[in-house]
């Protein structure tokens, strides 16, 4: 069961049909980010805040 209401990227908010969306599984909700941005959430996931709660916490990678 889906519980984040649209399937859009993170940073972009390209949709599932103009990218190929990667989910994520975070604090019991789900997420998408396409692979454009994933380096993003590996390198500077602090840039995901606002977007992703507790980015700013994260490590990178």
């Amino acid at each position: 069961m889906e519980n984040h209401i649209k399937k859009q990227c993170l940073l972009c908010k390209k949709s599932e049909q103009e990218a190929p969306l990667l989910q994520l599984d975070y604090k019991g909700m789900n997420y998408w980010i396409c692979p454009q941005h994933l380096p993003v959430l590996i390198h500077e996931p602090s840039k995901l805040e606002g977007m992703l709660p507790g980015a700013s916490g994260l490590k990178a990678g």
